[in-house]
């Protein structure tokens, strides 16, 4: 079924298979929207008039290229990451790439270098991490600039089409039932930076379950960290030194709870048998450490690929959800405390 002449178009395409531009747009870029016999059908067509999509018209008819940007301004590396293969998840097999850009959140001028960025690049759509997520008048640039847009938060922060949020406040809460419950009693908190939600939802979720158990929180229990290892060892050895009724520490990412670690063992502290500890994230290093870090299992990647997939077929299944629950993940840093003299 050669076509003669010039060569053939998705228009072409679309008559000979009896379907629309938008259903073989769909085949091409590997949509789990459609019934196999269909795509069998367009991929036949295909096949038979040897048609080859040319991504750099699409783009120019699109006035958008196929990238989706990645803007961040995220101090764990390792959650930067794990995002990054969920959007790869989800874009494998497709016309589509991925443009990471770090960016300063502090600096004064990062919505225009932002805004310069999106014009020179005509991204398909961007997604925002924390805690550039957080901030509306950059999701505002991305609507009044026509692009797409997904944030990630740790609540909720847009409508659905353009969130992926997490539990955090709640599966904070069941952490520290699961604390109470085993016998602790003063929990030390290792919270995150200043300006970003998910610490923010953390420290509240902390708190809402001490006060539902009728557990005091002094100053002498909090110090806050940059979810940066020698944060969380410079935040527990300011605990451990200041509060001795400390039997337990929850740290608002793995990263700081490893800190915690190393503090309690320059003190000779054992973990769990006299200090019990638990991360957030679920990160490689929690599985790693020894003893295993007990720690809450933040779906980053799952999360990543809907966000991704509400960009390039937001009709599809995994672009519906928006809310991911993280869950406690129970392993051997923590246990009873110890039994008082």
């Amino acid at each position: 079924m050669a076509m003669s002449g010039s060569s053939p178009t998705i228009n072409d395409v679309a008559r000979i298979a009896g379907v629309s531009k938008k259903t073989v747009s769909r085949v091409i870029n590997r949509s789990p929207l459609l019934k196999e016999a269909t795509r069998e059908k367009v991929e036949k067509v295909i096949a038979e008039l040897g048609y080859t999509p040319n991504p750099q018209a699409r783009a120019l008819a699109l006035r958008r290229n196929f990238l989706l940007g990645l803007l961040h301004d995220n101090p764990n590396a390792q959650t930067v990451l794990n995002f990054q293969e969920g959007v790869l998840d989800a874009i494998r097999d497709t016309e589509f790439a991925l443009v990471v850009r770090p960016v300063d959140r502090r600096s004064p001028d990062m919505l225009e270098d932002i805004r310069n960025f999106l014009e020179v690049q005509r991204l398909y759509g961007v997604l925002l991490l924390p805690p550039i997520s957080e901030n509306d008048e950059l999701a505002e640039l991305c609507r009044d600039m026509g692009c797409g847009y997904v944030r990630m938060g740790s609540a909720a922060l847009d409508t659905s089409e353009h969130l992926v949020q997490s539990n955090d406040r709640e599966v904070v809460e069941s952490v520290i039932d699961y604390l109470v419950e085993l016998g602790h009693r003063r929990i030390g908190l290792i919270e995150g930076p200043s300006g970003f939600r998910s610490a923010a939802e953390r420290r509240e979720g902390f708190r809402a379950a001490m006060k539902r158990h009728g557990l005091e929180v002094p100053e002498t229990a909090v110090a806050q960290g940059n979810y940066r290892f020698d944060s969380g060892v410079e935040a527990a050895n300011k605990l451990l030194q200041g509060d001795t009724q400390i039997t337990a520490l929850f740290a608002s990412n793995d990263e700081m709870a490893a800190g915690a670690y190393h503090a309690a063992r320059e003190k000779g502290i054992a973990v769990p048998g006299q200090l019990s500890i638990v991360g957030f994230d679920n990160s490689p290093i929690a599985a790693h450490i020894w003893p295993p870090m007990t720690t809450v299992s933040w779906p980053i990647r799952e999360m990543a690929k809907s966000a991704a997939l509400k960009l390039i077929d937001p009709g599809s299944d995994g672009a519906k959800p928006s809310t991911f629950p993280a869950r406690l993940v129970t392993r051997d840093s923590v246990g009873p405390p110890p039994p008082t003299t």
